[in-house]
């Protein structure tokens, strides 16, 4: 007879549009916002993310309404930065910051996830700059994302968690520790995503391990291996690896989550577990059931 994993008791678990096939604030091939709130909720899960802005209400008062009548809170918001460029950027970027950081305070929510910009577009694998950052962009980075921890942090009391994604400047572990290496814990946490750090070649119970004092937050995804190889292999944009099913649901794919929930609950800190499964873009009636037996299989690691 096996035993039941111990219960995860510092681990939120939640999803959000991205399991939806959600990429976009609007978009004929996604699902309608509300059909997501109502499914989220069927499939047993508590918390949300805001995705991209302007998918769900951007009304505080409509927003919490919705989602509050279906039993769901706010985890987080998502921008998207290219702060490696410099102070030229800082203006359009707090623009488009503090709209998101405004809607998830008001959410009630205590953390913004910062993905930064691709260096190749995502869709049709146009090369947009170099993928390899100078010793000066890196510079930037470092001193432009503490300055929008500190602005964040001040303006709206949220954390920043830096998602390391494909297609980016913080990808591989060694850019990620070079990332954390160059910037103040006290400004800048990580996002760790399972599924990208995997494509990226990462081990997350090894991140999670020495990058302890940093993990903020965390995404859950599987990667297909014998897909990832292909991808690889033929230099796919990250667009068309999803659209071929790089991500996997689970437990089918790597990492294995167990490890890395008993490793995220070892920290002894509260953290948010958010399942994201990409695949845009996907049949409407296919998010669902994955999102139950994601759920379920969860519950089985002991999230409960």
């Amino acid at each position: 007879m096996t035993s039941s994993p111990p219960a995860l008791t510092r681990i939120r678990i939640g999803s959000a549009p991205d399991s939806w096939g959600v990429w976009f604030p609007d978009d004929p091939r996604q699902t309608p916002w509300e059909r997501f709130l109502d499914e989220v909720a069927d499939a047993g899960y508590e918390w949300i993310e805001l995705g991209p802005y302007g998918y769900l209400p951007t009304d505080p008062a409509r927003l919490t309404e919705e989602t509050a009548k279906r039993g769901l809170r706010v985890s987080a918001g998502t921008v998207f930065t290219g702060l490696h460029h410099g102070p030229a950027v800082w203006e359009d970027t707090w623009e488009h910051v503090s709209r998101i950081a405004a809607l998830t305070r008001a959410m009630g929510a205590a953390h913004l996830v910062v993905i930064p910009s691709f260096w190749r577009d995502d869709k049709t694998g146009e090369v947009l700059e170099d993928r390899t950052l100078t010793p000066a962009q890196w510079r930037e980075l470092a001193s432009q994302t503490e300055r929008l921890g500190r602005e964040v942090l001040d303006r709206y009391g949220l954390r920043i968690v830096v998602h390391p994604h494909a297609d980016t400047h913080i990808d591989t572990p060694e850019n990620v520790a070079r990332f954390l290496d160059a910037t103040d814990p006290a400004l800048v946490s990580l996002c760790l995503d399972t599924g990208h750090y995997a494509y990226c070649g990462g081990d997350s119970v090894r991140a999670i391990e020495a990058f302890a004092e940093r993990i903020g937050y965390l995404h859950l995804k599987q990667v297909d291996p014998r897909i990832l190889a292909e991808v690889v292999a033929e230099g796919l944009p990250f667009g068309p690896a999803v659209g071929r099913g790089v991500m996997c649901e689970p437990p089918s794919g790597v990492p294995a989550l167990e490890p890395v929930l008993a490793a995220a609950q070892r920290l002894d800190v509260d953290l948010f577990a958010i399942v994201e499964q990409d695949m845009y873009p996907c049949p409407p009636d296919r998010p669902l059931p994955i999102a139950r037996r994601t759920r379920a299989y969860l519950r089985s690691c002991g999230a409960r």
